[in-house]
């Protein structure tokens, strides 16, 4: 039994003026009923219960008609939690699967009906050694990606950015779409000139991902508002604006002090901070999911 992590603090009690209509959270997790979706009995981290119900209720509180539920470790290769999900809020909802080599096409075709996009794999490591329990990997993302491909979904990354120069031929080799997770999980203290990060720059300057800017809170040194990580966000957008959108990461699993739990209405604020303009924000919050999630603009 791993230990279990916090809940998320309250939806701010604020809409932000600047959240455009038709915006989209484009990462987020549910978690439970656990009587009717347990999670698995091997995983990294125990979250409280947050089921699709919260998740609508804190697109609401924030000015967000849309959200993105991604499939998390805690749940293997079960994706029932959120396909009744996506059941309850199908115009609202678009969500990002995990499966492996075992899927059947019958149960892809499934996902796809339910308005799952897209599949993660976690390549993410530390020190060589993969972090998170469960989940698809290399292996599965090669032999994936051909039946990915012929249903429009893309492969979500889940991804350290020092792996990704080893990395990048490989994925570039795939010819789908890839979406690197939370800017590559960057270490700032590394710099925007780190190799890793450097390489997913390359990746979306040359159109082959796109990224989610999210995650200021797990890689800052400073804390809120986080303002050490504007010269990565500064960069990734300067490199291809048209491949990068925005996710809460709610409800911030994995955090286990109270006083480390990020707001949300601070992680907005950052955001809109980090792309003043609103054109960007249009581009970010709105156009750019509808292409990659196949939501109507």
């Amino acid at each position: 039994m791993t230990k279990p992590c916090l809940g998320p603090l309250p939806p701010p009690a604020f809409v932000p003026a600047a959240i455009p209509p038709r915006a989209c959270d484009c990462h987020a997790h549910v978690f439970g009923p656990y009587t009717q979706f347990p999670l698995a009995d091997e995983r990294s981290y125990t979250p409280p219960e947050n089921p699709v119900t919260r998740f609508i209720e804190q697109l609401d509180a924030t000015g967000f008609a849309r959200g993105v539920v991604v499939t998390a470790s805690v749940y293997g290769t079960d994706n029932r939690s959120l396909v009744d999900a996506l059941r309850q809020a199908p115009t609202r909802l678009r969500g990002v699967a995990v499966i492996d080599g075992s899927t059947s096409e019958a149960e892809l075709d499934s996902l796809t009906l339910h308005g799952v996009r897209g599949a993660r794999f976690n390549l993410y490591q530390e020190h060589g050694q993969k972090v998170y329990r469960n989940g698809a990997g290399l292996d599965d993302l090669r032999a994936l990606a051909p039946r990915l491909a012929a249903r429009g979904w893309h492969a979500q990354i889940w991804v350290h950015a020092p792996d990704l120069p080893e990395l990048a031929p490989t994925l570039r080799a795939l010819s789908i779409p890839l979406v690197v997770d939370h800017m590559g999980r960057m270490n700032v203290s590394r710099g925007t000139d780190d190799a890793g990060f450097q390489t997913l720059v390359a990746l979306l300057a040359d159109g082959a991902a796109w990224t989610k800017i999210s995650g200021a809170d797990r890689i800052s040194a400073t804390g809120a508002p986080y303002e050490d990580v504007f010269a990565f966000e500064a960069a990734i957008l300067a490199a291809n604006p048209d491949h990068v959108v925005w996710g809460s990461d709610w409800p911030h699993v994995n955090y286990f002090e109270s006083a480390r739990m990020p707001d949300d209405g601070t992680l907005i604020e950052h955001f809109l901070r980090a792309v003043p303009d609103a054109a960007s924000r249009q581009a970010i919050l709105v156009s750019n999911p509808a292409r990659l999630y196949d939501f109507p603009l």
